[in-house]
């Protein structure tokens, strides 16, 4: 099958296009033939070995040589002991342990799968796993008439954060670079701000703040939260994330807040109640653009740039 493989991590051009051998699926697992898979964040962060995180389980040489977690597909055959799916299932699933989804086709455990809505297109459900997990649990607590802060906001993650924040009847203020300003006041964002013209720390405090693009001192979010207020990261550099681990924790109960890195957890459970509001018209995905399997290394650079509205699909087919 052929499949964007890398054995070095590096910048994009280190990805080509290969004939590997197509995987067999194990206990417990399914093979996807892939119709669809959203390039996620994560996926850059393994092409380029930063941040630190992106090189666990493979500290020199990539332990992966097909990235792309979140995959949509049919099942084309079924291991040892698998129940719920069975061949021609047209399912989606968030494969982070095992990637591989910029290929033809995947193994994947059906712990992480679930059946596609027929009200979604298979590249609409590979938007869905990964980037919606993370916009539920990081709104989880948002309540109506709260100021929301979403950092990042142009981006897959954001995009859903933005509307899951507004549904609930919060005040929501996006931040992104200057090309996605009307992007995220189109998905309903209050008010928009361009983060290499305006600091957000600088404005009144706010109730919540999911920051997916954390790199600042713990002393700047203390600044950005309301008393009472909380803080949440996903993803960021090393250093940050373990001073808001460490510090964030003592200095918010200090003052009366709460800083923190959001702990996502993955899995049908946590996407799916965004895709049955996604199939009904309640939240819109949004597609900036799709790309052939040709065009891997072109559609990671789009996200790992900051380049993508909303989300970007690579069709393997």
């Amino acid at each position: 099958m052929r499949a964007a493989v890398y054995d070095q991590y590096g910048p994009p051009d280190v990805l080509r296009i290969d004939e590997v051998p197509e995987p067999e699926p194990g206990p417990g697992q399914v093979l996807v033939e892939v119709a669809a898979t959203s390039v996620n964040l994560s996926d850059w962060e393994c092409l380029v070995g930063r941040p630190f995180y992106a090189r666990i389980g493979g500290l020199h040489r990539p332990a992966r040589r097909v990235l792309g977690s979140d995959i949509a597909g049919r099942v084309v055959a079924v291991g040892p002991d698998v129940t719920g799916f069975a061949v021609g299932d047209e399912v989606y699933g968030d494969n982070l342990r095992l990637k591989g989804g910029f290929a033809e086709y995947a193994v994947m455990p059906v712990s992480v799968l679930a059946h596609r809505p027929a009200e979604l297109s298979f590249d609409e459900a590979s938007t869905l796993p990964q980037a919606g997990a993370i916009a539920t649990q990081g709104t989880a607590r948002v309540q109506a008439g709260q100021r929301v802060l979403v950092n990042g906001a142009g981006g897959g993650s954001g995009s859903f954060a933005i509307q899951l924040a507004k549904q609930v009847g919060a005040h929501v203020t996006g931040v992104d670079n200057a090309r996605k300003l009307d992007f995220m006041r189109r998905l309903g964002a209050d008010e928009v701000l361009d983060y290499e013209r305006e600091d957000f720390t600088d404005l009144p405090p706010f109730d919540h703040v999911l920051d997916l693009v954390a790199h600042r001192s713990v002393r700047d979010y203390r600044r950005a939260l309301a008393p009472g207020g909380r803080y949440r990261c996903v993803g960021g550099s090393v250093p940050t994330l373990l001073r808001v681990a460490t510090a964030g924790a003592v200095v918010g109960a200090a003052t009366g807040r709460s800083i923190g890195v959001l702990g996502v957890k993955l899995g049908p459970d946590h996407f799916e109640p965004l895709a049955q509001q996604c199939a009904a018209g309640e939240v819109q995905i949004h597609i900036d653009r799709t790309f052939g399997l040709d065009e891997v290394a072109e559609a990671l650079a789009h996200v790992g740039e900051g380049r993508a509205l909303g989300k970007v699909v690579v069709v393997p087919r």
